[in-house]
């Protein structure tokens, strides 16, 4: 029987290096003034008019736009907030809306008009989802279910490798933070790769090769179960990674297949290159803050957590994805 798989192999690139003074950084170089950007008097009473106004004039379905109002200061702290997603560590936080202040779902409606400065909301499941809840079901981490749905240690990853357009930005606005762990982390995946080219060159090459990606049964009845993509690869001179170890095992549950020695090998030196804490940055999210990433460019991980015995104050997060690339469909396809 032939296998089918989404074929993603045409990203499939040379290997390079990663040359010193890139942006590849170590933890002990990052600093807060690096990546938290407060909220700023101007600001606050622009997010104080926002809310108050789409709680005076409700529409229905995420319909707004953020071009269709005048925010200035809200404009400069999220174009600060992008340029230090693209330029600067890869990740960054606003510290922090006012939550407390404004009904719930007016403040869920104004991160999702402040994340339209990053770049266009995307869908995040085959169903359309826009704005995605993280938070523990309950469900076991197994097949077809996310690790966002569950409270299990996340390694370094970036979201939704398995897509057929993998989205370039990923926002989290907290609600609630855990009652113990949960706690973020983020990694140059420049540095891994460097670290790769030096002490494992045999098996960074590998991960320019194409492997099987679990695709989490996000796509349409009777699609192809697993992706096939490089974990590595370039445009221009900026790294894309597809960096989801665990999912690439899964991948090849999934497909029946016996993963080859090298792949095996690459892989088990990628998880150790991430074990190292010289390489991670550790940042928790509070309530209130809004955090955004470089989806191609910064791995993530989160910890295990223990959730708060009040339901009502459990850990939950929201998130969105952006991309330029595609349609707004989770596939980002046309007619």
């Amino acid at each position: 029987m032939t296998l089918r798989y989404l074929d993603c192999t045409a990203e499939t690139s040379p290997v390079r290096q990663v040359p010193q003074g890139s942006r590849a950084w170590l933890a002990r170089e990052v600093a807060e003034s690096d990546w938290l950007i407060p909220l700023d008097d101007g600001m606050r009473r622009e997010i104080d008019r926002l809310a108050d106004f789409i709680a005076a004039n409700p529409l229905q379905n995420l319909q707004r736009r953020v071009a269709d109002f005048s925010l200035p200061h809200c404009e400069d702290a999220m174009g600060r907030m992008k340029d230090t997603v693209d330029n600067g560590v890869g990740f960054a936080v606003l510290d922090r809306i006012p939550m407390d202040d404004h009904p719930l779902e007016v403040m869920v409606e104004v991160y999702w008009l402040l994340g339209q400065f990053i770049g266009r909301p995307v869908a995040q499941k085959w169903n359309g989802e826009m704005i995605y809840n993280v938070r523990d079901t309950g469900q076991a981490y197994e097949y077809g279910v996310r690790g966002s749905h569950t409270s299990v240690e996340l390694v370094f990853h970036t979201d939704n490798a398995f897509a057929r357009m993998v989205p370039d930005y990923v926002g989290l606005l907290c609600r609630y933070p855990a009652a113990e762990g949960g706690v973020s982390r983020f990694c140059s995946l420049y540095t891994v790769h460097r670290r790769m080219q030096d002490r494992f060159s045999g098996q960074l090459e590998r991960l320019y090769r194409p492997m099987y990606f679990d695709r989490q049964k996000e796509h349409a009845d009777g699609a192809p179960p697993v992706c096939l993509a490089p974990y590595f690869s370039w445009s221009g001179d900026r790294l894309n990674a597809r960096a989801n170890s665990s999912l690439v095992r899964k991948g090849y549950e999934v497909a029946g297949q016996d993963m080859d020695g090298e792949l095996v090998a690459a892989l088990d030196a990628i998880d150790e290159v991430c074990s190292s804490e010289e390489i991670w940055y550790e940042a928790p999210l509070y309530r209130g803050q809004i955090q955004y990433l470089n989806n191609h460019e910064v791995g993530h991980y989160r910890s295990e957590f223990q959730d708060h015995e009040n339901p009502d104050k459990r850990r939950h997060l929201y998130r969105l994805w952006h991309r330029e690339r595609g349609s707004a469909c989770y596939d980002g396809g046309y007619l």
